[in-house]
């Protein structure tokens, strides 16, 4: 059926129960995973911010704290999916909208299957926010099974 799962996450606990549903999955088929986070593009604002705190190298340190965010998340999915005995490879992908680099991580990786949280965000927060689940379900040619 599947031959490689792409297990989208934020590390956030919504994410959390894609995660352990994905690697339940692929434990049962017996195929392994791919745990992939999105780092997206610097804030102008946020780096303003920063420099006007003093920093004097604010997209230095955003790029640092995204990566250590990033290590974080995707050991923590690395270490359970291990403890379930499934493989996974983790991937970060930096600079991009989350659900594109979702969906370039997929096709990258050869995955035919992405899982991934939704958080169910409804009326106007929908409409500010976005949803990344929406995303990936129309622009993706990989299938998604989304998690709620």
């Amino acid at each position: 059926m599947y031959q490689r799962i792409l297990i989208a996450t934020d590390g956030s606990k919504l994410a959390g129960k894609a995660v352990n549903y994905g690697i339940a999955l692929a434990k049962r088929l017996g195929v392994p995973v791919t745990a992939v986070t999105v780092t997206e593009p610097w804030s102008v604002l946020e780096l303003g911010r920063m420099a006007r705190q003093g920093n004097q190298h604010p997209i230095t340190q955003f790029e640092e704290m995204a990566t250590a965010a990033a290590t974080n998340i995707l050991e923590n999915v690395k270490q359970t999916a291990n403890s379930q005995g499934v493989t996974c490879d983790v991937v970060h992908v930096q600079d991009q909208h989350p659900a594109e680099g979702i969906i370039a991580a997929a096709k990258d990786k050869r995955c035919d299957l992405i899982v991934m949280a939704s958080h169910g965000r409804r009326g106007l927060d929908r409409v500010l926010l976005g949803s990344q689940a929406n995303e990936v379900l129309t622009h993706s040619k990989v299938p998604a099974l989304i998690v709620r």
